[in-house]
């Protein structure tokens, strides 16, 4: 028996994949209700969906199913699943730097005390204090955004002090997209360099790369910077070595020895820097694509780790994936607003016969509301594209690009 809390998204790949090795699930939700932001968790593979209210209670009922293993599956249940893992005896990564493992403040400050090379950074509640920073410490720009968000939420990058006054009141006076109150802020020194996923499994502090890949991004002209694609490097190829020894050494410093985690990392001048990482599954996840592109996916080895973990150490811990072809994953922008009446299943045929795309998920539902794009969750599609060469590969991602906005039959907002 596995307990999973809040698998919301990517985390919808876990139950498969435990049972595959044979064991069945309960879920638990972090809050009352499920979070508007994302789409609900399909409670049809859970034997049961316990609501938290407080942890000894759902500690004595998930007791009653002998757990092994306890884990989040998205980024809100990091923290109750640290507690409930250290609470029932299993594997765990503890609730000694637990917070630090989902404020980035915290984060960011523990890699400092144990030597990495990190953004400098001030946080608080008051905007003349972030703006009063961002003059006397850092170099424009800097960047703004909530302490524990995710998925490019709130993120400003700002190239002057007004723009650091009106990037603070935004966050400040917003909820997450967890429905977390924003009571600070945090500026941040800006990191010069491109940007890179590194995606890992850990089991006793040892662990396994399941992919590094290399952001695109795209700044708008409201300083949010969207994500727009990113590739897969091969495992030796530079900077991927250094990426992984940084990523090691930060997992490390913030105590993570179990499960899965996505790291954001940018290669500055100095070397190194995290962005963040999550303790959970990487949310462009997609079983077949990465055992296609890369020889192995983070959810399997997730499960395998948990279950067998013998099997894990013995077969993949201190290694690194194979890079098998080109893969893009490709996160489609719109500047479209209005509800969704449904998809132009020509469109979504065309895109699916290209000859790279490997899967696409349409993330707007009948009777949902699409809208300009300024984070992932206001994205369109995540398109997996997977080839024998890049220039094939570009060369659908181009087309994809040309039909984005094609592909949902939409009726304008009322009013507009």
């Amino acid at each position: 028996m596995v307990v999973l809390v809040d698998a919301y998204t990517s985390g919808k790949y876990l139950p498969p994949e435990f049972a595959a090795q044979g064991a069945e699930a309960v879920h638990v939700q972090s809050t009352p209700e499920f979070m508007p932001s994302m789409p609900a968790p399909d409670l049809g593979p859970y034997l049961a969906n316990i609501v938290h209210e407080d942890v000894d209670t759902t500690v004595e009922l998930l007791a009653k199913y002998e757990p092994v293993y306890v884990m989040a599956g998205q980024e809100p249940g990091v923290t109750l699943a640290d507690t409930l893992s250290e609470r029932l005896g299993v594997p765990t990564n503890g609730t000694l730097r637990s917070e630090a493992r989902r404020d980035k403040y915290r984060m960011i400050e523990t890699l400092r005390a144990a030597g990495l090379h990190c953004a400098e950074q001030f946080k608080s509640g008051d905007v003349q204090e972030l703006v009063d920073w961002a003059e006397r410490a850092a170099d424009y720009p800097v960047v703004v955004k909530p302490l524990k968000s995710a998925a490019g939420d709130s993120v400003f990058v700002c190239a002057d002090a007004d723009e650091v006054r009106t990037a603070a009141r935004a966050v400040l006076s917003s909820d997450t997209i967890y429905c977390e109150t924003n009571r600070e802020a945090l500026v941040q020194s800006y990191l010069r360099g491109p940007e890179y996923v590194v995606d890992m499994v850990s089991s006793g502090g040892r662990r396994y790369v399941c992919g590094v890949w290399m952001y695109h991004k795209r700044l708008l002209p409201s300083g949010r910077n969207i994500y727009d694609r990113e590739h897969l490097l091969d495992a030796a190829e530079d900077p991927a070595p250094a990426l992984v020894a940084y990523v090691d050494r930060a997992l490390t410093a913030l105590g993570v020895e179990h499960g899965p985690t996505h790291a954001e990392v940018i290669l500055t001048p100095q070397g190194p820097a995290l962005v963040e990482v999550g303790s959970r599954i990487a949310g462009n996840m997609h079983p077949g694509f990465h055992d296609a592109c890369a020889g192995g996916n983070q959810a399997t080895l997730t499960a395998l780790a948990a279950l067998d973990p013998g099997r894990f150490l013995a077969e993949y811990a201190g290694r690194s994936y194979t890079k098998r072809g080109e893969a893009v994953c490709s996160t489609t922008s719109t500047t479209l607003s209005g509800v969704v009446e449904g998809a132009d299943e020509r469109v979504v045929a065309e895109l699916f016969g290209l000859d790279t795309v490997f899967g696409l998920n349409l993330k707007i539902e009948p009777g949902g509301r699409i809208r300009p794009t300024v984070d992932l969750y206001t994205s369109t599609m995540r398109i997996f594209l997977h080839g024998g060469t890049m220039a094939a590969v570009q060369r659908d991602h181009r087309r994809i690009e040309e039909l984005k906005d094609r592909v949902y039959r939409i009726r304008p907002d009322e009013g507009e």
